[in-house]
């Protein structure tokens, strides 16, 4: 309120309308105390009617002040009814506080006297009106100036016991007189503060009202007119009817049986459900028939089942007054199954509570005989599902060992195949990118394709182990679609045009919750599959939004997948034969899309109809737009002559790679420095006129790792020297271990063009330092 309403009010006007607010209690609070017809119904229309009048008169001006609302309905009233304006309710005008106190005061004070007046007390309140409004209760003045009374701290302790225990009331007693260092006789006169006291110790076990009753009954009956004596009847009489009705009424909707017996087994108190299950008449069932009699009365008509009704009585007698312990009574004829329990009251008495368990003790006997039948099939069963168990057991972990066997050599065999690859594309790349022509010139281009074709399928191989041995784990977070939409269409649009076909993607404006890498392979396979199987016409890519999930669909006019194939492509080394001319590849890409959807959990879906193309399906949750977090704009291209003159110190264990990283950085323009490990690398920088501007350095070395190898370099020559790390590792500790230190991470086989990417990014910061 004070923010929408503060700059329109000062916070002491904000505070005046609070306490106008606070004062509706008034009426009801004061008037209660020194008014003996005031009714709980009463109070409730005063306090509702002048809280309605104060958030006319006073809130909603507030409001309309501070622009919320229509300033017209202060001008012209509601229903341009003049004499409806909140703050000139029946044309009178005073200032806006005061006129809004008195309309709601004095309409909370008509409220409460009209409807007090004209509704019933009960009897609760008539008790408390008589205590707090009458002084026929009170003590003589006299009296209460003296320091003690006419009543005995034994008859304190004697009234105080009936309601809390002898026990109880001596150990409060003596607490009292200790704190207060006093000697409390037995006949000595009590003074007043021990009259305070001992109503304090009643009111927290009976109440505070009852507590003023009993003292005021205590203090003698010389103190109490006839006319309040007899009031003070007519209450107590009256409550106690109140609480009995009340406690009957609840005992009959309990769905226990219950009774209660006195020290003499007559019964006291019962409740119909004790009648219903016991099948008794509830005409027969009275205060003081013995429980002897009762159980008697269903033994004679057989309830208790055949024999002597004596000996049947006297054994449910052992049972509920002797022992106390429960039990379970079957009725006859009816197989009413009862549950009895029996508890001791202080007094000598017993309480008993009967609960119907037929229907729990029917199920269990049910439940047992099914159980007989089960255990003799379990026991036949149990010797042939075990020896199962067992093969399958054998079966599941040989199978499992041949799996991680085949996951392990294949990242093993990938793994010692990179290193030669990623010297052979460096020597390529190399030559590509010399100025040479003709049939040299074709000759190394093609070389180049053939190397990028088999770097894809080791590629596969790596994703496909890894993905076995869970050693690829996605990292979820909001994706743009349209961001990685466009980067699609810019890396397969003249893939696309090479091969005649038409690629169209559609833009879409949503977001997703995924692996932006995982997904961004996911889609990259299904459109590369879309362009190598269409022979002509075009590929479509586009969006639909399914309730909270987006569908990211690849749609082809290729030769169409037959039903019974549309499993067999998702498994490994499976490719079509028709539309497959031509086509190179291992059959791994939607081996690995089925892989990756599974991890991500999001629904993978193929529709197709021979001759008429196919439609791959993605399904992945709908995140906010709003929650893309907006990344800062790429920086301007650098120009490669940024390279040229850049001393670059080349790390690595294998001859092959040091060559075919000199060729390149040489045709870039760069100085190479080119060690094998640690030691030659210091050694170097030692002798060397200049320091390098940038370290390129593999991460298994022969001795040591090429992050400890950096960080010497670094400590030596620039703790801001760039470092880039060139490795087949594709572990995520070695990717954090580099991030750690702001190095650069590039996967073997290395792709010249990132390499070189880097390398200009710290040109131009060479360039701008000097």
């Amino acid at each position: 309120y004070y923010r929408m309403v503060g700059n329109a009010f000062a916070l002491a006007s904000i505070g005046l309308i609070s306490f106008v607010a606070i004062a509706q209690f008034a009426p009801a609070f004061f008037g209660g105390m020194v008014w003996r017809h005031a009714t709980e119904k009463g109070a409730l229309a005063g306090i509702i009617t002048g809280f309605a009048l104060w958030a006319y008169t006073l809130l909603l001006p507030s409001i309309v002040f501070s622009g919320w609302l229509d300033a017209s309905l202060m001008e012209s009233g509601p229903f341009a009814l003049a004499w409806l304006k909140p703050q000139a309710l029946l044309g009178i005008d005073l200032d806006p506080l005061t006129h809004g106190t008195v309309w709601s005061i004095g309409a909370n004070l008509l409220a409460f006297v009209v409807v007090s007046a004209f509704t019933r007390r009960a009897p609760v309140e008539r008790l408390q009106a008589d205590l707090f409004t009458s002084g026929e209760f009170e003590l003589s003045a006299p009296r209460l100036r003296l320091s003690r009374t006419s009543v005995t701290v034994g008859e304190l302790k004697a009234t105080a016991s009936r309601y809390l225990g002898a026990e109880r009331t001596e150990r409060a007693f003596a607490e009292f007189a200790a704190t207060r260092a006093m000697d409390l006789e037995d006949d000595a006169a009590a003074e007043l503060r021990l009259l305070r006291f001992t109503e304090q110790l009643l009111a927290r076990a009976i109440g505070a009202a009852s507590s003023r009753l009993v003292m005021a009954l205590a203090l003698g009956r010389q103190e109490l007119n006839t006319r309040a004596a007899l009031k003070l009847l007519d209450s107590a009489s009256e409550a106690i009817r109140h609480s009995r009705d009340l406690l009957q009424s609840a005992i009959d909707h309990v769905g226990q049986g219950i009774s209660v017996f006195d020290e003499d087994m007559h019964l006291v108190c019962w409740n119909r459900r004790f009648c219903d299950l016991l099948d008794l008449d509830h005409r027969h069932i009275a205060v003081g028939i013995t429980l002897s009699d009762i159980l008697r009365s269903v033994a004679e008509r057989g309830g208790f089942g055949p024999g002597d009704p004596d000996d049947l009585v006297d054994q449910r007698l052992d049972h509920l007054v002797v022992s106390m312990n429960a039990f379970h009574e079957r009725l006859e004829p009816s197989g009413r199954i009862l549950e009895v329990r029996t508890n001791a009251l202080p007094d000598g008495g017993i309480v008993t509570t009967f609960n119907d368990i037929t229907e729990r003790e029917n199920a269990a006997a049910e439940l047992a005989r099914a159980n007989e039948t089960l255990e003799r099939r379990v026991l036949q069963r149990t010797a042939e599902l075990t020896r199962l168990n067992q093969e399958l057991i054998a079966a599941k972990a040989a199978a499992e060992q041949a799996n991680l066997g085949k996951t392990r050599f294949i990242a093993a065999a990938s793994h010692d195949i990179l290193q030669p690859l990623n010297a052979a594309r460096l020597y390529t790349t190399s030559m590509v990118e010399h100025r040479s022509t003709g049939e040299a010139q074709r000759l190394a281009r093609n070389i180049d394709a053939s190397l990028e074709a088999v770097e894809d399928i080791l590629a596969a191989l790596l994703d496909i182990s890894r993905i076995d041995a869970g050693a690829l784990q996605p990292e979820f977070s909001t994706v743009d679609v349209a961001e990685l939409l466009a980067h699609l269409k810019v890396e397969f649009e003249p893939v696309a045009r090479e091969s005649g076909l038409e690629l169209t993607i559609i833009p879409a404006r949503l977001a997703v919750r995924s692996d932006r890498r995982l997904l961004h392979r996911v889609l990259q396979n299904l459109i590369s599959n879309a362009i190598k199987y269409t022979d002509k016409g075009r590929v479509l890519v586009g969006c639909r939004r399914q309730a909270d999930e987006v569908r990211i669909e690849v749609h082809d006019t290729g030769a169409g997948i037959l039903p019974d194939q549309q499993q067999l492509i998702f498994r490994e080394f499976q490719r079509l034969e028709s539309g497959a001319s031509g086509v190179r590849g291992l059959g791994l890409g939607l081996s690995i899309v089925e892989r990756i959807a599974a991890m991500l959990d999001h629904r993978l879906e193929l529709r197709s109809e021979p001759g008429k193309g196919s439609a791959f399906t993605v399904s992945a949750p709908r995140e906010p737009i709003s929650s893309i977090a907006r990344k800062p704009a790429r920086p301007a291209r650098i120009s490669s002559t940024h390279l040229n003159g850049m001393a670059a110190l080349v790390i690595d264990n294998e001859p092959e790679i040091l060559s075919g990283m000199t060729a390149l950085l040489k045709n870039w323009g760069c100085l190479p420095w080119t060690v094998q490990t640690g030691e030659e690398a210091l050694a170097i920088v030692r002798s060397a006129a200049r320091s390098p501007d940038i370290v390129l350095a593999d991460y298994h070395l022969d001795k040591g790792n090429g992050l400890d190898v950096i960080a010497a370099l670094r400590a030596k020559i620039d703790p801001a020297l760039p470092a880039v790390l060139l490795t087949a590792d594709r572990s995520p500790a070695v990717k954090r271990a580099a991030e750690d230190m702001g190095v650069a991470v590039l996967r073997k086989p290395i792709k010249p063009a990132a390499l070189r990417a880097l390398m200009a990014q710290a040109g131009h910061h060479r360039l701008a330092a000097e």
